[in-house]
């Protein structure tokens, strides 16, 4: 079977776009086996179609991964993996062409927005105020060693771009729904 690897990068906040490449993927003759590393995908060469790929931020589902699982399979998905977290499931389109969706209203759209931003963000957020930002003024004022306080500098500065982004997509979506 011919197989296919390419490096693809979605933020956290992007898993829209990464579904959306899945499905083109595969309509493009290229199904989706699993994601590795820091965004391998490999893919195995199949015939075009239509697939929707969905994916989900539950660690709560993850925790009772049977039932979790059996719930999204009675529903006709297919689950493939789970990775950083996220769980993904893909759903061939029905032939009167309505794409399903495992979140079927913009409120359970909003709690996995909700599940990402206690999940991700909170833990990320930690890491910045409590190891970086410390790090980071001891070398620049204490220690005076400016190679390494411009590195976390820029670490910092990564940080705070993920979060300015996903704070600001995250408000969007919360005030477009109300």
């Amino acid at each position: 079977m011919e197989v296919k690897k390419q490096f693809k990068w979605f933020s956290i906040f992007e898993y829209e776009k990464e579904q959306d490449y899945l499905r083109e993927m595969q309509k493009a003759g290229w199904k989706f086996v699993k994601v590795t590393g820091l965004g391998m995908y490999h893919f195995e060469k199949c015939l075009p179609q239509d697939v929707v790929y969905q994916l989900d931020y539950n660690k709560d589902g993850l925790a009772h991964k049977d039932e979790y699982l059996k719930m999204f399979d009675d529903c006709g998905w297919e689950y493939i993996q789970d990775y950083f977290g996220f769980s993904y499931f893909r759903k061939i389109v029905s032939d009167d062409g309505i794409e399903e969706e495992i979140f079927c209203d913009d409120e359970s759209r909003l709690q996995m927005k909700k599940r990402i931003l206690k999940g991700r963000m909170l833990p990320l957020s930690i890491i910045f105020f409590l190891v970086l930002l410390p790090q980071f003024l001891t070398n620049l004022f204490d220690t005076h060693n400016y190679f390494i306080a411009t590195f976390i500098g820029a670490v910092l500065s990564m940080y705070i771009v993920i979060f300015t982004i996903f704070i600001v997509k995250y408000s969007q979506y919360k005030s477009d729904r109300k």
